[in-house]
């Protein structure tokens, strides 16, 4: 199974598992429903999953985060996973003797005092041959009970969309604008908002960069049902990082109140002063908006905050706002994702333009991950090589190892052959 697919069914069950994740339903009710619905399944079809599945799938993504939900290869493929009788007794004196101490703590400490040999078992044998012998009393009680989102903490749900902008005059032509924006639920505060000239998928990826870095990482991203917010390359990023990705229902333009009424806000507060003082370029606007952002609704009293600032609710909580660990993450978890069949001459196109790799990718399919400055390939989840843009000048001049086309394949390629 390629890597893409993988992906996607890990996707899948990010999805079933992201309710419990964030402490959204009950629990018990919860795994009810979801074991008795049968549900649609990239490569396998129409499944269904036993509750016990589905509190593993959430233990793996504790564990080891989305890459742990993947189905495997697995690099232990072709050894026994299995104790054997004489260390099954052991690993239960010891789990009677340490039983107050969580499994994940007690797979660990087993490996770390030379126990179990790294990869000899996987975590989930472990959690099943103690569950086998009623030994998992050391496991966490469930978490209480949460009906409803709970909007009381900055940072617990984030609200985005975009919305038509002022227009400007660029080279003599009249361009409209778009405002993509994050509101925080809570706080109100603004995670951060810019105004671009297409509403693509680059826009929304790099504002969610700039507002994952500025204000953390909030546990939901509500939004609607456009198309650049069902991608798979904002599904990906979401898991990735935990964030649970919820649409709106069809048709429903209140379920978005509070991302509407700021865009409301940017019309009557900010647009007004473009009127008497147009600006003249896309970076200009965007530095007279951020400029008024902080210094006018960031630290303006908000009737819905009971006459605090949205900063200072904001700032209020800063304790409970979970950081971007690692900025150069962002860089890749964002990447679009395709898969391609690398020609004979080892090139392909991607949007209209030609790329080359290595003659020893002649023939494969690939999985490419990319943004508008660079392409690489991608093999078990890292990336392998960098494909590089055909330039037809250059290439006049290289030699290749190709076979010789049929008349067919010419007119099949409508004469525009290299060749």
């Amino acid at each position: 199974m390629d890597e893409v697919l993988r992906e996607k069914i890990a996707l899948f069950r990010y999805g079933l598992i992201a309710p419990l994740l964030n402490g959204q339903v009950d629990r018990v009710t919860y795994l009810a429903e979801t074991s008795a619905k049968r549900h649609q399944v990239p490569v396998y079809g129409e499944k269904t999953y036993a509750a016990k599945t589905i509190l593993e799938w959430l233990l793996f993504y504790r564990r080891e985060g989305f890459d742990g939900l993947k189905p495997g290869t697995r690099s232990d493929r072709g050894k026994s996973r299995t104790l054997s009788a004489e260390m099954q007794d052991h690993v239960l004196a010891l789990r009677k003797q340490y039983g107050g101490m969580p499994v994940t703590v007690f797979y660990d400490y087993l490996i770390g005092q030379g126990h179990l040999l790294p990869g000899q078992i996987s975590y989930a044998t472990l959690h099943r041959f103690l569950r086998l012998h009623g030994l998992l009393q050391g496991e966490r009680a469930p978490e209480a009970e949460r009906k409803r989102f709970a909007h009381d903490t900055v940072n617990r749900l984030w609200q985005t969309d975009a919305s038509e902008g002022p227009r400007l005059k660029i080279d003599g032509k009249t361009v409209r604008t778009h405002l993509i924006a994050f509101i925080d639920d809570c706080s109100r505060l603004v995670p951060f908002a810019q105004f671009v000239l297409t509403e693509k998928f680059e826009g929304l990826r790099l504002v969610m960069k700039e507002a994952l870095l500025r204000r953390g990482i909030p546990t939901l991203l509500y939004t609607d049902n456009g198309k650049i917010f069902r991608s798979d390359s904002l599904q990906f990023a979401c898991a990735s990082l935990g964030i649970q990705l919820l649409h709106t229902r069809h048709f429903d333009p209140r379920a978005k109140g509070k991302i509407e009424r700021y865009f409301l806000t940017c019309k009557t507060r900010f647009y007004t002063l473009l009127e008497a003082e147009p600006a003249t370029s896309l970076a200009e606007l965007n530095e007279r908006f951020w400029r008024w952002l902080e210094a006018d609704y960031h630290r303006k009293p908000h009737a819905a905050l009971d006459g605090k600032m949205p900063l200072e609710v904001y700032l209020s909580q800063i304790d409970q706002v979970r950081t971007v660990t690692d900025p150069k993450l962002l860089d890749t978890l964002f990447l679009r994702r395709a898969t391609r069949t690398v020609k004979q001459d080892a090139t392909f196109s991607l949007e209209n333009r030609l790329y080359e790799l290595p003659e020893a990718y002649a023939g494969r399919k690939i999985e490419i991950r990319f943004d508008e400055h660079r392409v690489h390939v991608y093999e078990e989840g890292k990336a392998v090589a960098e494909a590089k843009l055909v330039r037809f000048a250059d290439n006049a001049y290289v030699k290749r190892n190709r076979p010789p086309l049929s008349f067919k394949e010419l007119q099949a390629q409508g004469g525009d052959s290299d060749v």
